[in-house]
Order: structure tokens, then sequence, then C-alpha cells
């Protein structure tokens, strides 16, 4: 399997701007500039995209060793923050934490983190960042039954 994107880029690093586009039309001409990389304007960049694609990822991950474990996940809530700073001088994503809150009936809040902890090394976007320290948050909704 092959998936595909394209950026487009016009002008000097702070001055100028691009856009990028996926075919399936997810992203279809998504602005990113400086601004929006490192001063919060409106528009994408880079990191965002990598945290979209690794809380994506780490969830479908998570929904497979649960149900290969046996249990079906009602829903998992996931969150990847990604951190750019500085390595050596470049600009270098240094960590990403996961987090991740799950209900999923039958299990305890302890099968559950490990699960989690599992598809986390097992996650292919997790593998793709191995230079990035990558920290896991693991909370749990357990089914409260009342008499």
């Amino acid at each position: 399997m092959e998936r595909t994107a394209k950026a487009q880029w016009k002008g000097t690093i702070k001055e100028g701007k691009g856009n990028i586009n996926a075919p399936s039309g997810v992203l279809s001409n998504s602005p990113y500039s400086y601004l929006t990389r490192f001063e919060n304007t409106p528009g994408t960049n880079p990191e965002e995209l990598i945290g979209a694609a690794h809380a994506g990822c780490f969830a479908m991950m998570t929904s497979l060793l649960l149900t290969q474990a046996g249990h079906k996940p009602e829903q998992l809530d996931t969150e990847a923050k990604v951190v750019l700073g500085e390595v050596n001088g470049l600009p270098t994503i240094t960590d990403i934490h996961l987090k991740i809150n799950g209900k999923v009936p039958g299990i305890n809040a302890a099968t559950f983190r490990k699960i989690a902890t599992e598809a986390k090394e097992k996650c292919p976007v997790s593998r793709l960042v191995t230079g990035a320290k990558t920290s896991l948050e693991v909370s749990f909704a357990e089914e409260r039954v009342t008499a």
C-alpha cells in the first residue's frame, strides 16, 4: 500500500506560504506558512499533521489489539501532542505525548493500560518517529453498575 500527499511552497521561509494536498480530498489546498507553524495563525503545519496521523494510527492499533484479545472497544479518544524543539541547532521533533481514554466493556484499567502500551510500541507511526521521545498517558472509562 502507498499513499501520497503533495506540498507546494512559494517564497521565503518567513514571508512565503504553501498548501498541502492529498488525493483523498481531505487535504485540499490546506494552507500552511511560517505563521501557522510557529505563531498559531489559522492553517495547518507539519507537526499538526504528524500528530493527527499518530493519534489516528495509535487508536486503530489499540482497537486491533483489543479486538484480538477478545474485547470490543466502544470508544477510544486519542490525542498526540507533538513538540518541535531544537537539537544541534536544527528544528527537531523531540517529543510526542500520546493520550488515550478508552471505554471498553468487560476489561479493567490494568488490562487496557497493558494493551495501550503495546499499541504504542506496534503502531506504524510510533515506529516511524523513533527519534522522538514518545510518552503515553492512559485513562479508562470503567462501566459503573448501580443497584
